[in-house]
């Protein structure tokens, strides 16, 4: 398509891949979306992001990136069946993470069936320079169907610039007080022999007025992230914020190549896709020595408020959980943990991770989420460190690990895990 062009597209579910060439010196991209009535959001959900990847309508979500084959794809889902009658306009949004556009090649923006898997629409953008994001497309109603259309607008003032315009109210970074201006230098009172007169009494003030509480206002959504690298793979849970309530670890993935297209667990209704199943696991070591494991096998789904503080919130053995499978670390207990290490088992549905595409995201309340993909599986891995926690005192580093491994014949993938980390437990064959 060129710019300015539109064609109709089904009221079905739609796959949206933004994507470009990756390479030296290349920046990250990220692919967003904005839900309008009137031209404006109605309120900060209507922005779907990295942080925020799921509109409560479930009409649209953040499905994540993968990089392999020298290309790199961020893609929204987008089902247009469930978008609300008073949404008039879904906008799709790439901005650029580290650089300009003029630094990213190849950038195009792709609608396909995701039922199917057919090419509706395709745009490329070309001639970029200066911009740090741009308005690539957009879903519009017109006489009761949909439409895209190709638009190519560009901003020089990121993706925080492009979301305000649209009504967002973006979190801006704390700045210090200005200091207090000096106070004014003594000088000595002049001699006076004459009695000063008495003071005049203070005027009574007049009754304050009655005003209504105050309305506490929504909190501003927050751009900032964290992305763990091979050559930054660390990063402090203290200096972003995450001190203290839960820290929800997530996972999830998308199969491509056991099954025809892209079989999502996020929301994944076809039947052939069911037996895609991960478990999401944890071994944990606290201060006072006791270890453990947290996960599905055996029902060892842990306890947030009591030792070893760790949750895993379920096993989502048939995709139906939108969110993936999830554990939740209790921070408020930082000191009482030693290491805590995520990893991930495949319990049926796929021979290696090297046929998957997986996210991890690391959310802490307070803080900005610490997320990394795993793209690089090249071995027939069934077990997959994921993520290092280390007690440094009062607070916990993570450490990107994204190691694979492969259990020796017979040996299970948890006792594979223990030998490689050292954790020296006993282990005796469980069920779920």
């Amino acid at each position: 398509m060129a710019k300015g062009q539109n064609t109709p597209v089904p009221t079905t579910a739609l796959r949206v891949e933004l994507g470009w060439r990756s390479g030296p010196e290349v920046p990250d991209a990220d692919a967003s979306a904005l839900l309008l009535v009137g031209g404006k959001v109605r309120s900060d959900g209507d922005f779907v992001f990295y942080n925020q990847p799921a509109h409560t309508s479930g009409a649209v979500r953040h499905e994540g990136k993968r990089d392999g084959g020298g290309s790199v794809t961020d893609t929204l889902l987008v089902d247009l069946a469930r978008v609300e009658p008073a949404v008039e306009k879904i906008v799709l949004v790439a901005s650029a993470d580290g650089g300009t556009f003029g630094s990213v090649p190849g950038l195009y923006i792709e609608v396909t069936d995701a039922a199917q898997g057919g090419v509706i629409a395709r745009f490329d953008s070309a001639g970029a320079s200066v911009e740090t994001a741009f308005l690539l497309g957009e879903f519009y109603r017109r006489q009761g169907a949909w439409k895209f259309r190709a638009v190519g607008q560009g901003y020089s003032t990121g993706l925080e610039g492009l979301a305000t315009d649209f009504g967002i109210t973006v979190d801006e970074p704390q700045r210090a007080p200005a200091a207090a201006p000096p106070p004014p230098s003594a000088t000595p009172a002049p001699h006076n022999p004459v009695a000063p007169p008495p003071p005049a009494a203070p005027p009574v003030a007049p009754p304050p007025p009655v005003t209504p509480p105050p309305v506490a206002p929504a909190a501003p959504v927050r751009l900032t992230k964290v992305t763990l690298t091979k050559a930054a793979p660390a990063v402090s849970l203290a200096k972003q914020g995450g001190t203290s309530g839960a820290l929800r670890v997530n996972l999830n993935w998308q199969s491509r190549k056991q099954f025809s297209g892209w079989g999502s667990k996020r929301g994944r209704a076809v039947a052939r896709h069911a037996d895609l199943d991960l478990d999401l696991c944890a071994l944990y070591e606290l201060t006072d020595g006791r270890k453990g494991v947290v996960q599905a096998l055996g029902n060892s789904f842990g306890a947030l408020h009591r030792p070893p503080y760790i949750h895993l919130d379920g096993d989502d053995r048939t995709g139906a959980v939108e969110s993936g499978e999830n554990l939740t670390v209790n921070l408020d207990h930082t000191r009482d943990f030693r290491r805590i290490l995520v990893f991930v088992t495949i319990y049926e549905g796929a021979r290696s991770f090297a046929d998957l595409h997986a996210t991890v995201t690391l959310q802490p309340q307070f803080g900005a989420p610490i997320d990394f993909s795993l793209d690089e599986c090249t071995v027939p891995s069934t077990v997959c460190a994921l993520a290092l926690l280390t007690n440094t005192g009062d607070d916990l580093m993570v450490q990107r690990e994204a190691r694979y491994l492969v259990p020796e014949r017979g040996v299970s993938p948890q006792r594979t895990i223990d030998h490689v980390y050292g954790w020296g437990m006993n282990w005796t064959p469980g069920r779920k």
